[in-house]
C-alpha cells in the first residue's frame, strides 16, 4: 500500500514537473527576446524593457508566479531524485537492456549548473533591481539602473563570459531532455510523431543557448 502511494506521488510529481518546466521554456523564449535587445547599439532598449519588466503590475505579479515554478521545479526534481537513489540504493553489476537516454541519468546534475547560473544571475541583475545589491555601475540620470552598460561591463570580462558560455551550455544539455521527458510524463509521446518531438527537442536546446552565447561573445568582440 504504501508502496503503491509512493508511486501514485512520484507521477504527480513528474507531472508538475511537466508542467512547470514547460512553463518555463516558454518564459525563456521571452527572456532571450529581451536580452537580444542588448545587441543594439542603442542601449536605450534594452534599458527600457528592463524598466517596463521592473515596474510594470502585471510583469510584478507573473514574477511572483515565475520564481515559485522555479523553486517547485527545483524541489521537486530533487525529490524525485531522492526517490529514484532509495529505489535502487545500490548499482546493479549486470548492464540493464533497458535502454536510458544518455543525460536522463545527469538531470541533477545539469539542473544544479542552472541552479548555479540562475543564482549568479539573480545576484548580477534581479538583486541590483531590487536594490538589495548595490550595482558597480552608476545609476542613469533618471535614477533607474543602467542594466545596458553593467550587462557590457560584465560581459567584457573573459572570466565571466568563460563561465556564462558554459553554464549556459550546460542550460542546453538540460533542456535536450527535459522537453522530451516533460512531454513523456504528460502522455503526449507517441510514435507517429515522436520523431518532431526529437527535432523540436533538438532544435529548442541549439538555439535558446546558442541566443545567451552570442550576447557575451558579441561583448567580447
Amino acid at each position: 500500500m504504501n508502496l503503491l502511494i509512493v508511486r501514485m506521488s512520484s507521477i504527480a510529481m513528474k507531472i508538475w514537473m511537466s508542467l512547470l518546466g514547460l512553463f518555463l521554456m516558454v518564459f525563456l523564449l521571452i527572456h532571450l527576446s529581451i536580452n537580444l535587445c542588448l545587441l543594439r547599439a542603442n542601449p536605450t532598449w534594452f534599458n527600457d524593457a528592463a524598466y517596463f519588466m521592473g515596474t510594470n503590475y502585471v510583469i510584478k505579479v507573473f514574477e511572483v508566479v515565475l520564481f515559485g515554478g522555479f523553486i517547485l521545479h527545483i524541489l521537486i526534481g530533487i525529490i524525485l531524485q531522492i526517490y529514484n537513489w532509495i529505489a535502487r540504493p545500490v548499482r546493479y553489476k549486470a548492464t540493464s537492456k533497458t535502454y536510458t537516454p544518455f543525460l536522463t541519468k545527469y538531470m541533477i546534475y545539469t539542473g544544479a549548473v542552472v541552479l548555479t547560473f540562475l543564482v549568479i544571475h539573480m545576484f548580477n541583475f534581479y538583486f541590483i533591481k531590487l536594490d538589495w545589491v548595490k550595482s558597480p555601475i552608476p545609476a542613469l540620470a533618471n535614477g533607474h539602473p543602467d542594466f545596458y552598460t553593467l550587462a557590457a561591463w560584465l560581459f567584457s570580462k573573459p572570466l565571466y563570459s568563460i563561465t556564462y558560455i558554459i553554464l549556459i551550455s550546460g542550460l542546453g544539455f538540460h533542456l535536450y531532455h527535459a522537453f522530451r521527458a516533460a512531454l513523456q510524463s504528460l502522455g503526449l509521446n507517441h510514435t507517429k510523431y515522436n520523431c518532431a518531438i526529437e527535432i523540436i527537442g533538438i532544435i529548442y536546446s541549439i538555439v535558446i543557448p546558442l541566443g545567451f552565447i552570442i550576447i557575451p561573445i558579441y561583448f567580447l568582440i
